[in-house]
């Protein structure tokens, strides 16, 4: 007993760790193009590489490369069929040019957090299992997962902030984002036990990792564009991919 409650613990703190992404929407003190062009692509460039990297490359490894293409694509055709169902609100002719503006960060920002939502689950199913199998081998996840849930969390916070100037929304939605891997730990454990196999997990982030693709493509790296500083966003871009590969490497 005393194993599976450290097991709960751990994926409580790994999830809630999105919030410290967050917190650096309160020391934003100006809405300035240049932070937010910035924020997008750096943020994409964490997707990115963590998608690529972490969740496809482990899927491709453990289910054959036929089967994480499979979960891949089918995560994009997912994320995709969901983006269009959304209203575009934003493209009303009545709302102003800002508004506009306003409107779709706001829907990026969601849109991210759902994407961080799906991720976190299983996230919180292996640090469970995880840590009831080795102690030391879920403490070595938990702090994998809190340094990329850092990052993550910026990405829902920023576009969140940037839409509402609300500080303390921003924290929240990044919070209820990460909530979603202790309550996967909690499913995991008294819903999935018996259906939960290494090829079903591996499979999954291989779905995750094609809607977080389709988000950095299709939401972040537009946003970061609009504001006319191309250069700032490749090389924001760049900086997260390195970032996060940076953490990927010292976690090795």
């Amino acid at each position: 007993m005393d194993t599976i409650l450290i097991a709960f613990i751990f994926s409580l703190i790994a999830g809630l760790s999105t919030g410290l992404g967050s917190l650096l929407a309160f020391f934003i003190k100006d809405f300035k193009h240049k932070h937010l062009s910035l924020l997008m692509g750096f943020s994409a460039g964490v997707l990115i590489q963590i998608s690529f990297m972490e969740l496809f490359f482990s899927s491709v490894i453990e289910t054959g490369f036929l089967n994480a293409n499979i979960a891949f694509f089918l995560g994009i055709a997912t994320i995709a069929a969901i983006e269009f169902l959304i209203p575009h609100e934003y493209k009303e002719e009545h709302l102003t040019e800002t508004e506009k503006k306003n409107k779709r960060l706001m829907k990026t920002g969601l849109l991210v957090s759902v994407g961080i939502i799906i991720h976190n689950f299983p996230e919180g199913i292996l640090t469970l299992f995880g840590t009831i199998k080795d102690p030391h081998l879920g403490l070595v996840l938990l702090i994998a997962i809190a340094l990329h849930n850092i990052p993550e969390g910026i990405s829902v916070s920023t576009p969140i902030y940037y839409a509402t100037k609300n500080r303390k929304k921003a924290l929240l939605w990044s919070l209820f984002s990460g909530i979603t891997e202790p309550i996967g730990a909690l499913v995991g454990f008294f819903v999935l036990y018996p259906f939960i196999t290494p090829f079903v997990l591996n499979l999954a982030l291989a779905f995750v990792a094609g809607i977080m693709v389709f988000i950095s493509f299709d939401e972040l790296l537009p946003l970061s564009f609009s504001h006319g500083e191309a250069h700032l966003t490749i090389a924001s871009l760049f900086l997260g991919m390195l970032t996060m590969s940076m953490v990927l490497f010292l976690l090795e």
